[in-house]
């Protein structure tokens, strides 16, 4: 069995296109990372303008200033500190950028002359306790992630689609099949689908991960993403965590489409004769669900966001409800996800019996 596995995982993951689309994902990773730091702005308010790898530590280095426990008293500083100097012309300052830190404020406690407005941050709050810090790299690696997973997702629906239908009638699938028997194969088939999603997934992670670090370092991990650049606030999560509690929830995401998505993908595969036609069915059944017009207030709302392609854009999910332990309702993507791949095993077990050529 071993043995067989192994074969089937070369099969699946050595093939042209397999490692083309795999070095897109990555490729994609660099892109999307570097783009959004050229993109980075800071302004000081002393003279000190830059853009890309010098805004960021511009932007560290004043989030460095009022690190820790937001206050009424630290409100009042940034709020002196960034006042607007220049006539707004009927701009509303909670849209001035200078620098992250600055923005943060005045999206939340500034009117729209860019005074204060009078707010408390227990107003704003209410009693949370909110940690100040440079939230805004790692808020932007988790945007980015999201259109990196949901590519993704796509990518091993492609790779899985031909395991099953790819081999119907083949000479490798009649040979292994008389010689391991239908169970085996059809079990290392199944096996090595679900390592293959789970290792390139593992792979696009750390390679994410990687360069987040390198480029923004770790702080702001132990930070509120509530107290971020006005770009996070609307439509954003609601809930007071953590970046690092939204990465931790995204990469969970991550893994939970990856199985999800192999466990549909196997039904598809063992019952499509064409590997062509499986990719497409189950590529429009992991794109539908996004696309139906369901309000958030829906009970439905609530099934809806649980199908995999909402694990990748991971925001509608993890906005849905904040539970009494402090758990968000996107851990009920671990259950969906291990009764996704186990139906999808059994029934493609089935389906590639009646199938098989003899």
């Amino acid at each position: 069995m071993k043995n067989l596995i192994k074969f089937e995982l070369r099969k699946i993951l050595t093939k042209r296109f397999a490692v083309i689309s795999v070095a897109a994902v990555l490729l994609l990773s660099l892109i999307l990372s570097f783009s959004t730091l050229h993109s980075m702005y800071a302004f000081d308010g002393n003279g000190a303008e830059e853009t890309g790898k010098a805004a960021v530590e511009i932007d560290k280095q004043i989030a460095l200033k009022y690190e820790g426990k937001l206050t009424d008293n630290k409100v009042q500083q940034m709020m002196s500190e960034f006042k607007p100097t220049q006539d707004l012309h009927g701009m509303n300052a909670k849209y001035i950028y200078q620098n992250a830190l600055q923005s943060s404020v005045f999206s939340h406690f500034a009117d729209i002359d860019g005074n204060w407005n009078g707010l408390s941050v227990a107003d704003v709050f209410g009693d949370k306790e909110i940690k100040v810090g440079y939230v805004n790299g790692w808020l932007s690696t988790s945007q980015n992630m999201a259109k990196i997973f949901i590519v993704l997702s796509l990518v091993i629906i492609l790779l899985i689609a031909p395991v099953f239908s790819g081999e119907y009638g083949g000479v490798d699938n009649i040979i292994l099949t008389s010689k391991y028997g239908k169970t085996k194969c059809a079990t290392a088939k199944v096996l090595a689908s679900l390592l293959s999603a789970v290792f390139i997934t593992t792979l696009v992670v750390i390679f994410n991960l990687l360069i987040a670090v390198a480029i923004y370092g770790t702080e702001g991990l132990d930070c509120s993403i509530l107290f971020a650049p006005i770009d996070f606030l609307e439509g954003y999560i609601p809930f007071n965590i953590t970046c690092g509690t939204v990465l931790k929830y995204q990469i969970l995401l991550a893994f939970m489409s990856a199985i999800s998505v192999t466990g549909i993908v196997l039904i598809l595969s063992a019952v499509c004769k064409s590997q062509m036609i499986a990719f497409v069915i189950s590529a429009a059944i992991h794109v539908i669900p996004i696309m139906l017009p369901i309000s958030e207030t829906s009970a439905l709302y609530r099934i809806i966001v649980l199908m995999p392609l909402f694990y990748s854009q991971y925001i509608s999910i993890m906005s849905v409800e904040q539970m009494h332990n402090g758990m968000l309702y996107a851990v009920w993507s671990i259950p969906v996800a291990i009764a996704l791949v186990v139906i999808g095993s059994i029934i493609s077990h089935k389906a590639f019996s009646k199938h098989q050529v003899r």
